[in-house]
């Protein structure tokens, strides 16, 4: 089945059951699907066809999650972008999907206008809220699901064909939209239902992470899966104390935060006297935790379970968990692998490496992505063998438990977000005092890393400043990918090939020097 479908079910079999809440406003079952086949509806009135792609550029809302479902039951491929891009990243991703219609939130609209100029795209756009007249070609996004047809239409979708294309920061500088299947997301959205038991006390989720996240996405599915309520926090900017009132008074179940998010969730002044007594599942994952949070996460929620999650895009999600009996015993681990998940971990010829040593984690499995979109040499180095290569390298110990050591791929994992060096250095490389650079992360208190910009300057007498820098990347990143400080050195440490040896600047940047030398 697909989510839409799954809607549907609800929909028949309890109309009035609350569906999700955003804000303050509520979604039944039935209302949800009226408004879904509406949009459905809109979107082939529009010339939206099976296998067309819609994009989504919207902060987290209710029309968010009708435009998913919508396009699942249109048979449409769904592209989620990231709200934080700039114009140039959004006109790269229009593009490379190919996307028809793209469904934006009123506040995002300028920015969607100019990414729509400089892609040169006919797309047409939906307008979530109330946007500046000047914009032609702009249409209501109430006023489209307010003349459409309200029949309900049964679902285009094949089981086996796309459904979203999610896309994720590549090791050579432009995005890859990974691919994910109708199927795939089911079988990640069963699996993970048997994980929590089915069990009756988790009925409510919160999600308050980006809804064009994978993680966001899956949360979704899972619980529209077994018929739950979802609460949907908002996605600008997260507030801690916001957040705990939100939990408190919607009396969630379930919810998942980075490390970031629970360690500003712990640290609030009256977190011990909060009724969080409906909590039952807390997780978390993407990006490193330590170990003095997870104990403080065992002492405040100890009643509930806590679990941590691990995967990526690509994997449609989850693909280990760490249970909650073992989350002290195995603390630092990020579990055993889900079910329907095949792991191993390998040496660099593919061959499997024994307990203790550490290797690349890769995967085989149903809600493993087909493809990256239009990118097939891409795919195939990624599916070298058979097998789905993760770039994260893992150790396992005689248990089975699997622990994540560093990143094979050049990645930054900031506040839970993926920020890949090589697209940085691509923009910082391309500023008129820069010679050479090197970009990696550094620890930072708040967002767990942050990049660091090693730069060579073009003139040693007169080298950019940290402001020369960051002005430059906010034009053309989003800015959690801007470097947060520059680091100006004679020359790049390399090895005999050739290659910048970043282990050795990380190390280095440890001993930053007030003047923003590397010691």
């Amino acid at each position: 089945m697909t989510i839409s479908d799954q809607l549907a079910r609800h929909a028949r079999m309890t109309p009035a059951a609350a569906a999700f809440t955003f804000a303050g406003t509520h979604r039944s079952y039935g209302q949800l699907d009226d408004r879904v086949s509406r949009l459905a509806n809109a979107m082939a009135e529009r010339g939206v066809g099976t296998g067309d792609r819609v994009a989504v550029l919207a902060h987290n809302g209710l029309e968010i999650v009708e435009t998913y479902l919508a396009c699942a039951r249109a048979g449409a491929i769904c592209v989620p972008l990231n709200f934080r891009l700039v114009a140039d990243e959004i006109a790269y991703q229009l593009n490379d999907s190919g996307a028809v219609l793209t469904v934006v939130d009123a506040p995002l609209a300028r920015t969607f206008a100019d990414a729509r100029t400089r892609a040169g795209s006919p797309t047409a756009r939906l307008v979530v809220g109330r946007t500046d007249d000047a914009f032609v070609g702009v249409e209501s996004y109430e006023d489209a699901l307010r003349t459409a047809s309200p029949d309900h239409v049964p679902s285009a979708a094949d089981l086996h064909a796309p459904a979203f294309i999610m896309y994720t920061s590549g090791t050579t500088g432009r995005p890859k939209g990974a691919v994910l299947t109708h199927y795939n997301v089911l079988t990640q959205t069963v699996s993970k239902a048997l994980h929590v038991g089915m069990r009756q006390d988790c009925r409510t989720w919160l999600i308050p992470t980006p809804m064009f996240h994978i993680a966001g996405l899956a949360s979704m599915a899972t619980s529209l899966f077994v018929g739950g309520r979802t609460v949907l926090g908002r996605s600008v900017a997260f507030d801690a104390a916001a957040t705990v009132d939100l939990l408190e008074r919607e009396r969630v179940n379930c919810c998942f935060f980075v490390p970031a998010q629970w360690q500003a969730i712990c640290d609030l002044p009256d977190i011990g006297e909060r009724d969080l007594s409906a909590l039952r599942l807390v997780s978390w994952g993407a990006a490193p935790a330590s170990t003095t949070l997870l104990r403080r996460m065992v002492e405040l929620f100890g009643h509930a379970d806590i679990t941590t999650t691990f995967g990526q895009t690509e994997t449609c999600g989850v693909t280990t968990i760490l249970q909650s009996e073992a989350a002290l015993r195995k603390i630092g681990s990020v579990g055993t692998p889900m079910l329907n998940m095949e792991v191993r971990v390998v040496d660099e010829k593919g061959a499997d490496v024994p307990p203790g040593e550490v290797g690349e984690i890769v995967y085989r499995g149903p809600s493993v992505m087909t493809e990256y979109w239009n990118k097939p040499a891409e795919t195939a180095a990624t599916f070298a063998g058979g097998w789905f290569h993760s770039g994260d390298l893992v150790r396992q110990d005689e248990d089975g438990y699997l622990y994540v050591v560093d990143r094979l791929k050049d990645m930054i994992i900031s506040g839970g977000e993926n920020v890949y060096c090589v697209e940085v250095e691509d923009v910082v490389a391309a500023h008129p005092q820069v010679a050479e650079v090197a970009v990696v992360g550094v620890p930072d208190e708040k967002w767990g890393e942050t990049p660091l910009a090693v730069v060579v300057p073009a003139d040693p007498a007169e080298p950019p400043t940290n402001e020369d820098i960051t002005r430059w990347c906010r034009e053309r990143l989003a800015a959690y990918k801007c470097p947060r400080r520059v680091s100006i050195v004679d020359i790049l440490p390399r090895n005999p090939s050739g290659k910048v040896r970043k282990n050795e600047l990380r190390g280095r940047a440890r001993s930053l020097s007030a003047g923003g030398h590397l010691a």
